[in-house]
């Protein structure tokens, strides 16, 4: 994970912040000088680290005009320290603030977690082998699957979500955020969303899914790729059809045969040479969990539309002005590639 100096406008007030850390006794002075740097991965949650009396710290805030959904920073504390009794691969919580007058929103502060963030940046600077990237792929699956056994009643997450009828949830809320964020044209979005209204699986099981697993969100613990350190970014998760985080997963899943306008707006290191082919990832996770992916063609499509839309609802707020970073500015094609690939499984029946 690369990190940068604050961007404009996205600062934190330091001697409020200072007194937070005080309070919850993580710091024994004020007086005491604070570096923060701003962590460039993510599209979403604004994520900093902190450096103060020899120790580092993660602070998350919600970006700038945020709606609460997606960016509910009491949900995401409160499932991370839940998790933490049950699946050692989590960031340690230590201290959530619903204060607005400390930082203007809430906000949570973690553990650093060291280890290795994949993003495709780094990985290219690696040169990573082909053996390795098939550990790295396995290592990364069966930490998944560890996830989706978490029993989420023992931990008291019974009450996270509504896993009946979530599906059915799933594709009508992700339908109707896209039509609230849209800016341009996609008739293709309009067309996908019909065929997941026709085809959604009527039977499904539950469990904590996280909805956001792939490579850039697990921490690495060394470059063996043996095992993960923690899964990072846990502001989606719910209570739901695990075969739905898979589907987001493959998604993401981007490989060297697809077309350079796929690879280039999708950005993953799952196109280097080692990593199996997205079908081959379905059959991986059918044979590690158990589970029958007949019907897997519905969840990458679902996927790929939830990542158009994700996509979309970001190029909405900085077409709106309320962000300002220059990633943001094609996030619109973004979407409209991740709707035409969705569309064009469809048709080929296919998720290669």
């Amino acid at each position: 994970m690369s990190n940068q100096k604050v961007r404009e406008g996205e600062a934190l007030p330091e001697v409020a912040l200072k007194k937070y850390l005080q309070e919850i006794k993580l710091i024994n002075s004020i007086e005491s000088e604070l570096l923060v740097e701003q962590f460039t991965h993510g599209f979403s949650n604004l994520t900093y680290l902190l450096k103060i009396e020899n120790k580092e710290f993660v602070l998350r805030k919600p970006p700038k005009g945020a709606i609460k959904r997606g960016h509910d920073m009491s949900r995401e504390f409160k499932v991370q320290s839940a998790v933490y009794n049950a699946f050692s691969k989590v960031p340690k919580m230590f201290g959530f603030s619903d204060d607005e007058t400390i930082l203007g929103s809430d906000f949570y502060i973690m553990e650093k977690v060291e280890g290795v963030i994949l993003n495709y940046k780094e990985a290219k600077q690696r040169n990573i082998s082909a053996d390795d990237y098939k550990t790295i792929a396995n290592s990364w699956l069966d930490t998944l699957v560890e996830l989706h056994k978490v029993d989420y009643n023992t931990i008291g997450l019974a009450d996270l979500g509504k896993p009946e009828g979530y599906v059915e949830r799933q594709v009508s809320n992700w339908g109707k955020q896209y039509i609230k964020a849209k800016t341009d044209e996609v008739p293709e979005a309009i067309m996908v969303m019909k065929w997941m209204d026709e085809h959604q699986p009527k039977k499904y099981d539950h469990c904590l899914i996280h909805n956001d697993f792939k490579y850039d969100n697990v921490v690495f613990k060394d470059d063996s790729w043996q095992e993960v350190a923690a899964v990072l970014d846990w502001e989606m998760a719910t209570l739901g059809d695990p075969l739905m985080d898979l589907g987001t997963s493959l998604g993401y899943w981007t490989v060297a045969t697809d077309h350079d306008f796929v690879k280039q707006g999708i950005p993953s290191p799952t196109i280097f040479e080692g990593n199996p082919i997205r079908s081959e990832i379905a059959q991986l996770y059918a044979e590690k969990s158990g589970r029958n992916l007949d019907n897997i063609l519905f969840y990458y499509v679902f996927g790929l539309f939830k990542i158009a839309v994700i996509a979309q609802q970001i190029y909405f707020r900085y077409a709106k002005g309320w962000t300002t970073d220059p990633r943001f500015a094609n996030l619109n094609k973004a979407s409209e590639l991740c709707c035409k690939l969705a569309l064009k499984a469809i048709k080929t029946k296919s998720i290669d």
